[in-house]
């Protein structure tokens, strides 16, 4: 990758993992652009990330809404030129978490979680890729989850088998496809392309019954944003170990 500071843009990143995304990769010495539809919110999380000496930036950006793509696109090239480092960390799960209600969810339940874990990021990737073609190694992580496995969710006894919300596993399955597409077009470039699954993360997402601690929950981002010339892409892992798709 390259010599000179990198530049990172992480969705989603004023709070939870995003934000933790952040800490970490900056105190790696990359420049963290914060993505968050709030900008306040965003310039807090800045506030906080310098503290810990960060050299980061809010950036307002919405994931649902497309307008937002171009003018952070425009940004990031009027002030670095470059990206070397994309984290699609926002998503959602609406999902009503009472027990496998696949037969009853809603259509907007699935559109909306669509929308943002599975178009908004493949239309913020593609805004972006020509910034990541400028990059000496430009990499880009799926913030995808074990709930995407649709081998584990077809084995019975599997850790994931009796946990079934429909629209997040599903929208997290369509984006692990996107992942393994991308990276096979890429192929041929410096661009890695990868899907993380974070962990059961203590995060608003991950409920009272979380076990991992956010510090944690960064580390296979921050891995998959880091990987050397001559790392893994097209892969779908958690904390280095590969996942069954």
């Amino acid at each position: 990758m390259s010599e000179q500071k990198k530049v990172a843009l992480i969705t989603g990143a004023n709070k939870g993992i995003g934000l933790e995304t952040a800490r970490q990769l900056g105190k790696l010495g990359v420049t963290v652009l914060v993505g968050a539809r709030d900008v306040a919110k965003g310039e807090a999380a800045v506030a906080e990330l310098k503290k810990d000496g960060v050299d980061a930036k809010a950036i307002k950006l919405d994931v649902n809404d497309a307008a937002d793509y171009a003018a952070v696109a425009k940004e990031v090239e009027a002030s670095y030129g470059v990206l070397d480092i994309l984290v699609n960390n926002a998503g959602v799960m609406l999902d009503a978490r009472t027990g496998n209600e696949t037969s009853t969810t809603s259509d907007k339940v699935l559109r909306d979680t669509f929308d943002t874990n599975f178009f908004a990021v493949i239309g913020l990737t593609q805004a972006l890729l020509p910034l990541l073609r400028k990059s000496a190694g430009g990499r880009i992580v799926n913030l995808s989850s074990v709930l995407g496995s649709n081998t584990l969710h077809a084995t019975p006894g599997s850790s994931i088998y009796n946990a079934k919300t429909f629209a997040y596993d599903a929208s997290k399955a369509a984006l692990n496809s996107f992942t393994i597409h991308l990276a096979h077009e890429l192929k041929g470039t410096k661009i890695k392309v990868n899907s993380a699954h974070p962990g059961w993360v203590k995060t608003e997402m991950g409920g009272d019954g979380a076990m991992m601690e956010l510090e944690d929950g960064a580390k296979t981002s921050v891995e998959l944003a880091t990987l050397p010339a001559d790392g893994p892409s097209g892969t779908y892992v958690h904390m280095g170990e590969a996942l069954p798709w």
